[in-house]
């Protein structure tokens, strides 16, 4: 019996006819677009207003700081919401998860936008606004986990590398998508933008919303978890048998995540900090620089998935890790130039490590667990990657900054971070099925 219940999953992981895969890999990508445009307009304004709005009693250097304490307390809520949305992903079903945790980012979104500012409310302005940012993260715990596995298990063996890339081009392209709106927002003036105009992303979430619940709503649910359903093999308590059946891939996943979150997060949320206040550069300019950046990034995931179908998941994460520890110490000598030019190039070659290291992560992820699990181990593995590393980068930045005076002293802590995650990688094992 549990040979035909074993045979009935692997079945599955066969994947889905080919009109229903396509409109899955729509569903990740505009889905997890949408999630990460939500958590994204997040980090961009509290680089560029949030420390006006809600710490007015601080002093401008200081209340940057706790504009990006309030980005990085969200992560800490991600490995809750792993484990919650693991939990429900691998009982009640992946698709189901999809929905909620759009709804919650959605919800949380917006009432950023409509929250009334410190001078407005006193003290209640930034608690409010740290609840809504926990609630944003309790949906990025469980969204990448879900929309991954959605678009992993739709496909077939030797395309999940590219298929799982859907999921992960949500992060460039929800960057590119925020800082294009912050983009079209900055016609106005700075006392308009101050007064309103920041909270125009934020509620322009929900049209998004609308669009990504519409998408989701039409997928069927994975023929994996449909099988595991039907043959009543699914865990009662994944996390638990996860941790207990798999603790050397739980480690080894949530440590080789920890590089490409803690530099992702210096790129996506300080840098434009470090170019507008520090360098002195155009905001407009240092907008369009991370949004060429998102775009090399963007690429590089979609060609290294596809590339991991071929020659495995370990190499290309090789390639990748290595190149986010030696490229840090240049990126920042070249941001320094303050040159248009060589600050482009600065941040498309450490995307292109940055893909390297992302593109093939939901095929690496899924295939490391068991399918009864995996949504669990997916999931927590990717939060608590996500809190060690890019939790608090943009604060560990800004502080290492301020203290030394010197942009190299950021460059070293995103060195020792990659060292890390290379570590860890050296000792993944391939898990690319073989090819017949």
């Amino acid at each position: 019996m549990d040979s035909d219940r074993t045979s009935k999953v692997a079945a599955a992981e066969a994947g889905s006819r080919p009109d229903q895969l396509r409109r899955v890999a729509l569903a990740s990508a505009v889905g997890t677009t949408i999630e990460w445009y939500d958590y994204f307009i997040y980090s961009t304004a509290a680089a560029l207003v949030f420390g006006s709005q809600f710490f007015t009693t601080l002093e401008p250097a200081s209340a940057t700081l706790a504009a990006f304490a309030t980005l990085g307390v969200g992560f800490l809520a991600r490995p809750i919401g792993g484990i919650l949305w693991g939990h429900f992903g691998d009982r009640v079903g992946r698709k189901a998860m999809l929905i909620a945790s759009l709804l919650l980012m959605g919800f949380a979104t917006v009432g950023v936008g409509l929250l009334p500012t410190y001078d407005q409310i006193g003290i209640l302005a930034p608690v409010l606004l740290l609840v809504l940012r926990l609630l944003q993260g309790l949906s990025a715990g469980g969204e990448w986990g879900g929309a991954a596995l959605m678009a992993v298990e739709h496909a077939p063996a030797g395309r999940r590398g590219l298929y799982g890339s859907y999921s992960q081009i949500g992060v460039p392209a929800g960057l590119i998508l925020a800082q294009l709106v912050f983009v079209a927002v900055g016609v106005l003036d700075d006392e308009q933008f101050q007064s309103w105009g920041w909270r125009l992303p934020f509620l322009f979430s929900i049209v998004l919303v609308g669009v990504g619940l519409f998408i989701r709503l039409r997928i069927e649910e994975s023929p994996v978890f449909q099988a595991l359903k039907s043959d009543q093999v699914r865990a009662r308590l994944p996390m638990i048998d996860v941790m207990r059946e798999r603790p050397r891939e739980l480690v080894i996943a949530s440590v080789s995540f920890i590089a490409n979150t803690a530099i992702g997060y210096v790129f996506l949320a300080y840098l434009l900090s470090y170019g507008t206040s520090v360098l002195d550069v155009d905001r407009t300019t240092m907008l369009i620089v991370v949004i060429i950046g998102s775009v090399s990034w963007l690429i590089s995931i979609m060609v290294s998935a596809r590339w991991s179908d071929s020659v495995g998941r370990k190499p290309v994460y090789l390639v990748g890790s290595v190149l986010l520890v030696v490229w840090p110490v240049p990126f920042f000598l070249l941001i320094d130039t303050r040159s248009t030019a060589l600050m482009i190039l600065s941040v498309i070659v450490l995307t292109i490590g940055l893909g390297a290291s992302y593109g093939p992560q939901s095929a690496l992820f899924a295939e490391m667990f068991d399918a009864r699990y995996r949504y669990s181990g997916a999931s927590f593995s990717y939060a608590v990657g996500a809190v060690l590393g890019g939790g608090f980068a943009p604060l560990i930045a800004t502080w290492l900054q301020s203290t030394t005076g010197t942009s190299l002293s950021v460059s070293a802590y995103m060195v020792v971070v990659a060292v890390i995650s290379l570590l860890a990688v050296m000792a993944i094992r391939e898990t690319r099925p073989a090819r017949r």
